[in-house]
């Protein structure tokens, strides 16, 4: 199904628009014949163009630098370089350790450069769809798009903070745009998020198979929740009210349940899980992106172990503190590879001269030996490979993180029953004992549990405070609060000049 699925959306594909970035990355060029005289006639010709965007959005959370964002600098994640030289690209991603991150970084640029890149599609997309003359019969797709734009300017205003707002296709380069606050991208970004909804479908009212993975009315009220759940470190005004309203829409269209089995979320075939509420189709083999998490993360002798045709570049890794925050018979916790490594029946992972792999913590994050840092198996390898990348759908949301969130929004509005009931029931599917009581520190500690390496960590450490107060390997002082920002990027200030540094930089 999925195969057959993708398979029809990317010969959508054929005919679209070709979006280049610039170096501002504020506008996108248009090229080719198209226009509204004729084109996007039907609901399908303007899905052609609607994918593309979605294929944009996928690379935030993909393997790359704005992926790096979201989870470098917390207690789960980090890039040490290696004593052979890989790695160590001159301290860039240990900035982001160290939480010194400056606005010269590149990772920090090229992230931006992601951002924009789908914020400048969706305009480019949604001109072009609101100028044909069926446009009033193709409020579905503008619907996604304007929730596509959404979701990366959400990306931008937790990154950044105060960026500009941009929603024409074309930029007049003799009137750059001026840095909103991030008040301001709060209130766009949930403005055009409850506008789109409206034309979305429910999940409950299309065939699921054939729709997925697009864009819902529940994943948009999933979408909010997140929003909501982090109003008061955006605004300084708590929503937790707001996302519980946004959890509850989720939760009672009966669309959603908790897998089994934790891994089903990650395995090759993962678009058949019900606790999927947004993600992003991947098939290398249909040329609709490619999963390359596994190409980071794991030890060149796990190719051995995984059957793989390429040799893993061992650059993400894991802390200690991430594992100890597992009970030792919590099933997820499998899937943190830390010490003697083996086979998948269990033989010894040796090396060429007979010694077996075994990984430690990392010791000097500039000069690492190959077997330190534990790892993570996000996305389970199913041998669908095109090159090095995999087929497995990457995940955005799931029905987990609405439970754990609702479960915050009560905690911290004085339901502390009902909080506990919600993390318990994420708990029992790993077969680790119910908690009694309920703190916010338990919370938070389920949250990194169960959502390791989805891109959540930053957030809600930041949300917690942890990101600023907390001590773990590498990070043994306090953070200044601005650092709860990145910094604009040097390059984007020098190509607009209207743009305003944060505050601290």
């Amino acid at each position: 199904m999925k195969i057959l699925y993708k398979s029809k959306w990317f010969l959508f594909l054929l005919p679209l628009y070709m979006l280049s970035g610039c170096a501002d990355d504020l506008n996108e060029e248009f090229f080719g014949n198209l226009s509204p005289e004729n084109y996007y006639q039907t609901e399908e010709e303007a899905l052609s163009s609607v994918v593309g965007v979605y294929q944009r959005m996928s690379d935030v959370t993909n393997y790359g630098n704005s992926y790096r964002l979201l989870e470098n600098g917390t207690d789960e994640f980090i890039i040490a370089g290696r004593t052979n030289g890989g790695w160590y690209d001159g301290g860039r991603h240990l900035e982001f350790t160290n939480h010194n991150v400056t606005p010269s970084n590149n990772v920090n640029n090229g992230a931006w450069q992601t951002v924009f890149g789908v914020i400048g599609a969706a305009n480019a997309v949604i001109q072009s769809i609101e100028e044909s003359p069926q446009a009033g019969n193709l409020t579905a797709p503008i619907a996604e798009v304007r929730a596509l734009r959404a979701y990366a300017y959400f990306y931008a205003m937790d990154f950044w903070g105060n960026v500009p707002i941009v929603t024409a296709a074309k930029i007049d380069q003799s009137n750059l745009p001026m840095t909103n606050t991030r008040s301001e991208i709060f209130e766009f970004v949930e403005s055009e998020m409850l506008i789109a909804v409206g034309d979305l479908p429910s999940v409950t009212e299309v065939n699921r198979s054939n729709y997925y993975p697009r864009l819902t009315k529940e994943a948009i009220y999933a979408a909010l929740a997140t929003l909501y759940l982090n109003a008061e470190v955006y605004t300084g005004t708590e929503h937790w009210n707001q996302a519980n309203e946004m959890s509850n829409k989720v939760i009672s269209s009966g669309a959603y349940i908790l897998e089994s089995n934790f891994i089903d979320n990650f395995t090759g075939d993962n678009d058949q899980s019900q606790e999927l509420i947004s993600s992003f189709s991947i098939d290398p083999a249909q040329n609709a992106g490619g999963n390359t998490y596994l190409r980071g993360a794991l030890h060149p002798l796990h190719k051995l172990v995984y059957n793989l045709p390429f040799v893993p570049a061992n650059g993400y890794n894991t802390f200690k503190e991430a594992l100890d925050r597992y009970d030792v018979n919590d099933i997820r916790r499998q899937y943190i590879l830390h010490g003697p490594q083996t086979y998948l029946n269990g033989d010894p992972l040796l090396y060429p001269d007979g010694s077996q792999l075994e990984l430690i913590p990392i010791q000097d994050p500039t000069a690492s030996e190959d077997n330190e840092g534990f790892r993570v198996l996000k996305y389970i390898p199913n041998g669908q490979w095109v090159g090095r990348n995999a087929d497995n759908d990457i995940v955005l949301i799931r029905y987990a993180d609405i439970l754990l969130i609702k479960a915050e929004a009560l905690f911290r509005t004085g339901n502390s029953i009902e909080a506990l009931n919600l993390v318990n029931s994420v708990r029992e599917r790993s077969e680790v004992e119910p908690l009694d009581v309920l703190t916010l520190q338990d919370i938070e500690d389920e949250r990194s549990r169960e959502l390791i390496w989805e891109g959540h960590r930053r957030r809600d450490m930041i949300r917690f405070g942890t990101y600023f107060t907390g001590t773990w390997k590498f990070h043994t002082t306090e953070t200044p609060e601005f650092r709860g920002l990145y910094p604009i990027p040097d390059q984007q200030i020098t190509a607009n000049p209207n743009l305003s540094q944060n505050s601290g930089y």
